[in-house]
């Protein structure tokens, strides 16, 4: 199994309540393949460019451990989702432990 990372942009008309929601399912297909490693909110920030007329999104930050099958079946699933704006996921080769200082 690999490491991967993945950043989350959601709906900023999101409650936080959602965002846990939406990030749960996310997170369950990532625990039937694999296992998390890392999870950070970075809460509602503003976005360098509009995304869907957003100004700004609810960032989500994951760390995990998967088989390929498991992020292919996840990036299914963002595509499906209405509530996320935007998605990114890279295979990396260490996850770093420290929270993730934005500032």
């Amino acid at each position: 199994m690999a490491l991967y990372e993945t950043t989350l942009i959601l709906r900023p008309d999101l409650a936080n309540a959602d965002v846990e929601k939406v990030t749960g399912a996310f997170e369950d297909v990532i625990k039937s393949g694999g296992k998390i490693l890392k999870k950070e909110s970075w809460g509602l920030r503003d976005l360098s460019y509009k995304i869907n007329k957003s100004k700004k999104g609810h960032y989500v930050h994951l760390g995990y451990e998967a088989d390929a099958a498991t992020v292919s079946e996840l990036r299914r699933k963002f595509r499906i989702n209405e509530d996320l704006l935007r998605d990114l996921t890279i295979r990396v080769e260490k996850i770093s432990e420290d929270a993730t200082d934005l500032g």
